[in-house]
Formats: C-alpha cells, sequence, structure tokens
C-alpha cells in the first residue's frame, strides 16, 4: 500500500491469571498484521502491574523466548502514571489492539484509559467491556433482552465467607448438583469448578472467591457447548457455530489452552435450525451489551428449542488457533486479514464518535 503505515499500537500481558494467554495472542498479532499495513509497536504489562517501554517489552519477549515461561516479568508497578516514557510513547500510535485478558485488561479499564487519551482502539467500549466482563450485569443484560439463560444465583460477601444452612438447602432446590461456581469477574475458566455435592461446594466457593469478591453459582448445562463469533459494530455479522468437545468433564483452562486433546468440530453437530438459533441469539447477545468489534458467544444447545448462553466474550483469546480466529478462518477470513478488518472497525467507530463531538460543538 501507498503512503505511511499505520502505528499499531499493541497492549499484552496484564496482572490478571490470563497474563501468559495475553502474551500469546499478543505475539501472533504482532506476528501477522499485514507488515506493508501496519508498524507494530509493543507496549507490555508485568504480571504485578509494570508498564514497559516497546524497547523493555521487545527486550522482554526476546528473553521469554529463550526462558521456559511465557510471562513479561514480574516487576512490581506503581501506577501507569508513573512511566512518562510509556505514556509518550502510546500518545504516537495511531490505533491500539488491546489484548489484555482478564481484570484490568478487558473489564473496561483499559478502554478507559484510551478513550481519555483520545486513542482508536479494537474492541468493546468501557461500558459494554465491563458488563462483557461481570457475569452477574452480563446475564441481567441477557434477561432484558430475553435471552435463554440457565438459573442462577450471586453470591457476596458473608454468602462467600460463610454460607448459611438455608442459603446452602436455598441453591440445593433452585439449582441442584452438579453445579458450576464461578467468579463474576474472570475469564479462561480460572477459578471454576464443577460441584457435584454439598461437601464440594464450600471448596468451589473459596476457590472462585480466589479470584473475586462476588461468586455465581449456577444450573449445570446439558447438550452440545457450542460457540459462535461476532464482528462488527452497528451492523455485526455472525460467523457459523463451531461444538468444543474436551476431553477433560468440562471446558477448563487446560482444556483452552493446553490439552491438545481438546477439539473443535465444524459445524457444530447440531440441527440446521438450532445453528440459525444459535447465530441469531449470539447476534442479540452482542447488540444486548452494546458491543463493538469482536466477540465469541458460548452456548449450550439440545435442540433449536433448547439452548441456553453461557457467556459473552468481548475479548476472546486471538492465537491462530484460538476458536475466534479459527470461526472467521472457516468464514474464509485468514488471521491477517481479520487482524485489517478489526482495525478498520476500531477506526470508522473511533471516526463516528469525533463528528457526533464536532456536531455536538457546532450547535
Amino acid at each position: 500500500m501507498s503512503g505511511p503505515r499505520q502505528r499499531l499500537g499493541v497492549v499484552i500481558g496484564g496482572r490478571s491469571t490470563e497474563h501468559e494467554v495475553s502474551v500469546s495472542s499478543g505475539r501472533a498479532v504482532m506476528r501477522e498484521a499485514d507488515p506493508e499495513r501496519f508498524e507494530v509497536i509493543p507496549f507490555g504489562v508485568t504480571r504485578n502491574g509494570a508498564w514497559l517501554t516497546p524497547e523493555q517489552t521487545r527486550e522482554r519477549l526476546a528473553r521469554a523466548d529463550e526462558g521456559p515461561t511465557g510471562h513479561l516479568g514480574d516487576d512490581e508497578g506503581v501506577g501507569l502514571l508513573a512511566y512518562p516514557a510509556v505514556l509518550e510513547a502510546l500518545g504516537t500510535v495511531d490505533v491500539v489492539f488491546p489484548i489484555v485478558h482478564g481484570t484490568g485488561g478487558e473489564d473496561g479499564t483499559l478502554q478507559g484509559l484510551l478513550e481519555l487519551a483520545g486513542l482508536a482502539y479494537v474492541g468493546a467500549g468501557v461500558a459494554a467491556s465491563a458488563v462483557g466482563m461481570d457475569k452477574e450485569l452480563m446475564r441481567s443484560a441477557f434477561a432484558a433482552a430475553a435471552i435463554p439463560q440457565p438459573p442462577y444465583r450471586v453470591l457476596r460477601g458473608s454468602e462467600v465467607d460463610e454460607p448459611s444452612m438455608e442459603l446452602l438447602q436455598e441453591i440445593e432446590r433452585d439449582l441442584g448438583y452438579p453445579c458450576f461456581v464461578k467468579p463474576c469477574n474472570g475469564g479462561s475458566s480460572v477459578g471454576v469448578s464443577k460441584a457435584r455435592s454439598r461437601e464440594d461446594f464450600d471448596e468451589a466457593v473459596a476457590a472462585a472467591a480466589r479470584h473475586d469478591r462476588k461468586v455465581m453459582v449456577e444450573a449445570a448445562m446439558s447438550g452440545h457447548e457450542v460457540e459462535c463469533a461476532v464482528m462488527g459494530n452497528d451492523e455485526p455479522e455472525a460467523t457459523g457455530v463451531a461444538e468444543i468437545v474436551p476431553e477433560a468433564e468440562f471446558y477448563t483452562y487446560e482444556a483452552k489452552y493446553v490439552d491438545d486433546a481438546t477439539r473443535m468440530i465444524f459445524p457444530a453437530e447440531i440441527s440446521p435450525e438450532a445453528t440459525e438459533r444459535v447465530r441469531d441469539l449470539a447476534l442479540r447477545a452482542f447488540r444486548a451489551i452494546d458491543c463493538s468489534g469482536l466477540a465469541r458467544v458460548d452456548f449450550f444447545a439440545e435442540d433449536a428449542e433448547r439452548i441456553q448462553i453461557i457467556e459473552i466474550n468481548t475479548l476472546p483469546g486471538f492465537t491462530p488457533i484460538s476458536q475466534f480466529p479459527r470461526l472467521w478462518q472457516e468464514a474464509g477470513v485468514s488471521y491477517r486479514e481479520l487482524i485489517s478488518r478489526l482495525v478498520d472497525l476500531a477506526v470508522e467507530r473511533h471516526a463516528e464518535q469525533a463528528r457526533r463531538e464536532l456536531r455536538r460543538e457546532a450547535q
């Protein structure tokens, strides 16, 4: 292409338990972004929150290549304002791909920083990111949009620390065993357990509470575990539907990122009617939280009439073998083209916002 390349800032790492997943996704974006179109500028965040300059980030990535781990280090962070060189470098980019998974990255905090900096960025805005991360808020949005979902209950405070006998009896009556226990804020199935009995339940709640102050208890679902990818802004598009078949009892962190035995079946082994229903519900979920850019939406499907949503992920894993890119590859969109299209959507959304501000100032 003619003219100067776009300076694409790629933010990776972060303090969440998904740090290494973020680094892996970010590496892939940096490697596969069209070199004729983009000049990639990496920004790393260590596991304890220190921000790295582009030069330091490249050094840490090279070091990680030579070592046994895939993280960016454990330097203690003291807040982004303490890193003026990072802020200065961030101010020189044209668009940002914030690929920091989990809390502090896809929960609206990083998106808020980019909004305040006046930078175009890939993915959902502040509100959609926050709602998409907090399962309680997410499920409220789904309920308002009449999207079918399993029964659940959110625990907080003393209900997490010391569940009463009355609470345990209510959960057994309304949700039953087995049930799933998970942090309200989190991803990649970190902190998620399957409780099969009252004896399991306390341990499962404690495991989830290590990752968030709110804990969701959810009735177990049956059927095919399926996923659909969505991309767009005001007029989003949905891919076909894939089925996830882990060797583990459920889709754990290890099944997602470590266990090679996990299979993706495309198209999913569900009826054409159920497939179209999943695609429609995925688009409805995307709009329900006012999402933009990209998302992966997960469901359990038995047939066209019995489909329940699990969650929407506003920043899904983004390695070439992750489900979101693979679903688009099945739709004929290569990984490199996918990056370019997402950047185009980011620029489009940013330009639209700028036009609104100009119109407001002209009034």
